[in-house]
């Protein structure tokens, strides 16, 4: 029997780890991807818990290692430079992560491997078109690209993001698509160039202002430097997403005057660089699938960068759908038993990876978005005495060495166990 064929919309983390597994099984992969070329830009990323596991299942550690980042660890420092804490990296084998992990990579490395790796297995790409339009007719999904090609495939997946058209196609019109915006959270990223300064060190460095906003800077080369600038503000509900002229216009009065190096990051960020907005939003769904389409990471669940969890619930729902696929539809063909069961196995097999990862990522979304679970740290970041707090607070959490990634970041998934996919250990 010919093979399975499998579109998967978006060229990003989740949709190249899931063309690694079932291209690695035989299946016909086709990834389809909006923009011209491999999009391995972005910045600093990192893999947790379940996620390295799943990564050295892939044989890819010596592949990360090779492009970890340098990074050491994260200060905190007040509005004058001055360091209040400092908590350092994780070494290998520590266990539970600390805010810097073990494996700390930027995207575009990130993305590369799993590109390279897919593509060895045989997955095909095109690049600089997405799907304009799909139809589920039972037995397959037809699609029409936005280059005006058509084609027919046995399952279509949306690994497209935060903002997933392959999700809003999937529920249909006037249905809601699940986007939670996380109580007007926004984060700019872009990065600049800086060479690295005699005596300065590899670390993320924190600060935090009154009025519920700060930054981040970190670096993972000697040339250009990260930068992260977040505040809580309604100001961007009227601006249309993707003006970076006018988000960047809202963002520099918001942290003009707020201390430590923001005058000169802002007057960086008002340059001609690679600056994204990100509002911050959950996507919560009843079930991540319907008939022959299905959804993966940030399309399926986002659970926001708060969770420090996004690429590591990416990387493992890809490898937990892959697994369920192989495990009902068998490997390399379109059927594991009779053509009239294809339509049956995919079914069982979307219906076990939704049963499978919900608790998963239902635990780490746990009480995101909702009211309370803000109010008290919200009172804090608004004003410099509350910030005094948190400075005394993450100065006595560092002098007696506690791991408060492991307490604030949602690493540790209880009652739950990463699935062994004997499909998925044997080459196609």
């Amino acid at each position: 029997m010919s093979p399975l064929r499998v579109l998967i919309s978006g060229g990003g983390i989740a949709g190249n780890s899931l063309a690694y597994w079932l291209s690695k099984i035989g299946y016909d992969i086709t990834v389809v991807e909006r923009f011209p070329s491999l999009r391995d830009t972005g910045l600093q990323l990192d893999l947790r818990g379940h996620g390295i596991e799943v990564m050295k299942r892939m044989g890819l550690q010596e592949a990360f290692k090779a492009k970890v980042a340098p990074e050491k660890g994260l200060q905190i420092v007040d509005k004058k430079g001055r360091r209040r804490a400092f908590f350092p990296g994780t070494t290998p084998g520590e266990g539970v992560q600390n805010f810097t992990t073990e494996f700390e990579i930027m995207r575009g490395h990130m993305c590369r491997i799993f590109y390279d790796a897919a593509t060895k297995n045989g997955a095909k790409y095109i690049f600089g078109t997405s799907i304009e339009t799909l139809e589920d007719k039972g037995s397959s999904v037809s699609i029409r690209f936005a280059d005006g090609k058509t084609d027919s495939f046995d399952l279509v997946v949306g690994a497209d993001g935060l903002n997933s058209r392959t999700r809003k196609m999937m529920l249909g019109p006037g249905v809601d698509d699940g986007l939670r915006p996380l109580n007007g959270i926004v984060a700019g990223y872009f990065t600049i160039p800086r060479p690295i300064r005699q005596g300065e060190e590899y670390l993320a460095t924190v600060f935090m202002a009154p009025g519920s906003k700060g930054l981040m800077v970190r670096r993972s080369d000697a040339e250009k430097m990260q930068v992260y600038v977040g505040c809580r503000t309604d100001a961007f509900k009227h601006i249309p997403r993707g003006d970076v002229k006018a988000e960047k216009g809202v963002l520099t009065g918001i942290m003009t005057g707020a201390g430590w190096e923001t005058e000169d990051v802002l007057e960086a960020m008002n340059t001609d660089n690679d600056f994204y907005l990100e509002r911050m939003a959950l996507v919560k769904l009843d079930r991540w699938f319907k008939n022959r389409v299905v959804l993966v990471g940030d399309a399926a669940w986002c659970p926001t960068a708060n969770t420090g969890m996004g690429t590591t619930s990416s990387v493992v729902g890809a490898y937990i759908l892959a697994g369920e696929i192989g495990k009902y539809c068998g490997r390399g063909t379109a059927n594991s038993t009779e053509k009239l069961d294809i339509g049956d196995n995919i079914a069982k097999a979307l219906a076990a990876y939704d049963a499978k990862f919900r608790p998963f990522v239902n635990q780490i979304q746990e009480g995101l978005g909702e009211p309370s679970g803000f109010s008290f740290i919200s009172a804090l970041l608004s004003s410099a005495f509350g910030i005094f707090l948190i400075h005394i607070f993450a100065a006595c959490v560092a002098y007696l060495k506690i791991n408060i990634g492991a307490m604030m970041l949602k690493e540790t998934v209880k009652n739950w166990d990463l699935p062994e996919y004997e499909e998925l250990q044997r080459d196609a």
